[in-house]
């Protein structure tokens, strides 16, 4: 949307702003930021609530904030530090949220996020199974360094970033020297690899609490496939 141009007819603030916050959810977990569920949960709603506002305001006000050269970042980080008081002395703007009711948006984004709160503080070989190296996997399962990469390219393997640049790639998706079908449909619904193999290794509500990689290994690829897109 360009700069002082309206919102298309037909769309609400409400809307729009739900809108940006499926797509903020969305790129936080794609670029690994791990936060905790409630956290995921408000900094999207809160960043399209934001995004959604400012085409709705009326023009000068627009040109206003157009015009204020700041650093967005600290502003906003200074406000957030003040919401503690707002809340303490009832201010009507965070009352809705202390009062523990959801903004739009939230459940929508909640399910994945709740079980995958939390990998932000566990070890990669705490919750992901056995994970193995191009080395290994050419040498064991006689992949090709040049197919797992181009398999990686094309999100048909769960690779699992470790350190700096280093991926590592969970064992229990290979079968006969090549991931399972299904792998690459359950990362198009949960992009972030990390939540999609932690969805895949754990028993699945949507899959009457069987585990979703179990499943895939069975070749029951279509009922992995239909909870994945649940979920997400």
């Amino acid at each position: 949307m360009t700069r002082l141009q309206t919102p298309p007819e037909g769309i609400s603030q409400e809307t729009l702003a739900g809108l940006v916050t499926e797509a903020v959810q969305q790129t936080l977990m794609q670029h690994g930021v791990l936060l905790d569920a409630q956290a995921l949960v408000s900094a999207s709603v809160l960043a399209g609530s934001v995004a959604a506002a400012l085409p709705f305001l009326p023009p000068a006000q627009r040109h206003a904030i157009d015009s204020l050269k700041a650093d967005w970042t600290a502003l906003i980080s200074a406000f957030f530090r003040t919401v503690p008081d707002r809340i303490a002395s009832g201010n009507p703007m965070v009352s809705d949220q202390a009062s523990g009711r959801a903004p739009p948006g939230a459940g929508r984004l909640q399910n994945i996020a709740e079980r995958a709160a939390g990998l932000q503080s566990m070890l990669l070989e705490d919750w992901a199974g056995e994970v193995a190296g191009s080395t290994y996997l050419e040498e064991k399962l006689r992949i090709p360094r040049s197919t797992l990469h181009r398999w990686q390219r094309r999100g048909e393997v769960v690779a699992l970033r470790k350190g700096g640049r280093k991926h590592v790639f969970p064992l229990a998706q290979f079968v006969d020297g090549r991931p399972v079908l299904g792998i690459s449909d359950v990362l198009s619904a949960i992009a972030n690899p990390r939540l999609a193999w932690f969805w895949l290794t754990r028993p699945a509500p949507e899959l009457n609490g069987r585990v979703p990689i179990e499943m895939l290994r069975e070749d029951k690829v279509a009922d992995v496939v239909r909870a994945a897109r649940t979920v997400s």
